[in-house]
């Protein structure tokens, strides 16, 4: 599926420096800055958004809790 990026001159910029030091062309290190930018940000837990979504609903009881003592 093609698409269009638009990106500011100085991205513009250091894409193309990034690619002529890759050997790559720009597409290919976009893509693959994309890659690996959703793989770093996909690795959260469904527990994560649970807890993301509910803490504060349980805030005051997650504070009660952590004063109790044994």
């Amino acid at each position: 599926m093609a698409m269009t990026l638009r990106l500011t001159p100085g991205q513009v910029e250091a894409l193309r420096r990034q690619a002529r030091v890759e050997h790559a062309s720009m597409q290919e290190v976009a893509k693959r800055a994309l890659e690996e930018y959703l793989a770093a940000h996909a690795r959260r837990t469904p527990l994560d958004v649970v807890l993301d979504v509910e803490l504060d609903r349980y805030a005051a009881a997650i504070e009660e809790l952590s004063r109790w003592t044994d």
